[in-house]
């Protein structure tokens, strides 16, 4: 599937992953989704989202308050440890990436079967709109239509209108 994907569209599930490995998360949920969508602003999904409210610290921070940090850099600091300087003794210690918990974790994140289903679903929106490839629209798409997961809980929360953004989202896509 992901030959059909152009890319900007590989770039968010890149952009995905990333955002997962900076929250310190072991896979790819729909939250790190939307967060790839956002970390490209130029893209159409960015840019449409951005009009409906939602942006990248917004979503950010709505994941990390339901999800949390593994570990609080304020609090320690608050206690004299500066996670930065532990992580490059660490590091300098036992190597780059020492840190990064499982053996799992330094290949490839695995996604969540939600994700997953995402994908699946920009697909079906592509053909639903007649077109031949895969786009960052088409994954936005994707994500509305699946209608549950973390990422549809912020955009939830953040008021945003679903079948206003579908609209307008397909609406750009229209060529």
């Amino acid at each position: 599937m992901f030959e059909r994907f152009t890319r900007e569209a590989r770039e968010v599930v890149v952009g995905a992953q990333h955002e997962a490995r900076s929250l310190r998360h072991e896979r790819i949920g729909t939250e790190h989704l939307l967060l790839g969508l956002l970390a490209q602003p130029a893209t159409t999904s960015a840019r449409v989202l951005a009009r409906h409210g939602v942006t990248k610290p917004v979503v950010v921070q709505a994941v990390r308050g339901f999800v949390g940090d593994d570990l609080d850099a304020d609090a320690l600091a608050g206690l004299g440890i500066d996670l930065d300087v532990v992580r490059e003794r660490v590091e300098g210690a036992f190597g780059p990436g020492a840190l990064d918990g499982p053996a799992g974790r330094k290949g490839h994140l695995p996604f969540t079967p939600r994700a997953k289903k995402v994908l699946e679903l920009s697909l079906r929106e592509a053909i639903a709109l007649k077109q031949k490839t895969i786009t960052d629209g088409h994954i936005t798409l994707g994500l509305i239509r699946e209608g549950e997961g973390l990422a549809m809980k912020v955009l939830h929360d953040r008021g945003v209108d679903l079948p206003a953004l579908r609209d307008d989202l397909r609406l750009a896509l229209d060529p």
